[in-house]
């Protein structure tokens, strides 16, 4: 059952297809499952798994400790909701599977930022996989190895 602050949340939330959405979603009270490296992994393959979200594409992601930010373009096929869903119902199971676990992983919901017209989608993907630079996990980029963007 959805509590109303969750239903406040997802108020007025539209999903277009060919739309780029930035999306962070958190793990379960913010538990750094992903500190794990066979998590971590596990969890990777997933975001790679282009049949997950159908005919939408994975344009950029990095996995933190406890959550991950993506860059998603919807295809026609799945709205928003679902393509969420899927990534974080796989991944889940896969990282349960790693840790040796049981239960929910990530935490209900997500944040979306649906990105405007004008948007440089690769200044997006640049600070997408900066985000371990600012939590201070690597001091380049290329020294963390969970992340991904199609604009190399």
């Amino acid at each position: 059952m959805e509590s109303p602050g969750y239903r406040a949340l997802r108020k007025g939330r539209i999903s277009l297809p060919r739309q780029v959405y930035h999306l962070t979603v958190v793990t379960k009270a913010r538990a750094p499952f992903f500190a794990d490296h066979r998590a971590a992994w596990s969890v990777c393959r997933r975001f790679e798994d282009a049949r997950l979200l159908a005919d939408a594409s994975m344009l950029a992601w990095v996995l933190m400790p406890d959550h991950a930010h993506w860059m998603v373009q919807l295809g026609s096929a799945k709205p928003l909701h679902k393509a969420v869903e899927s990534l974080k119902a796989f991944s889940a199971a896969d990282a349960n599977v790693a840790l040796d676990r049981r239960g929910a992983l990530w935490a209900r919901g997500f944040h979306d930022r649906a990105l405007r017209q004008g948007d440089d989608l690769r200044t997006v993907a640049r600070y997408i996989i900066a985000n371990p630079l600012r939590a201070g996990l690597a001091r380049r980029v290329g020294d963390y190895p969970y992340w991904n963007t199609v604009y190399l």
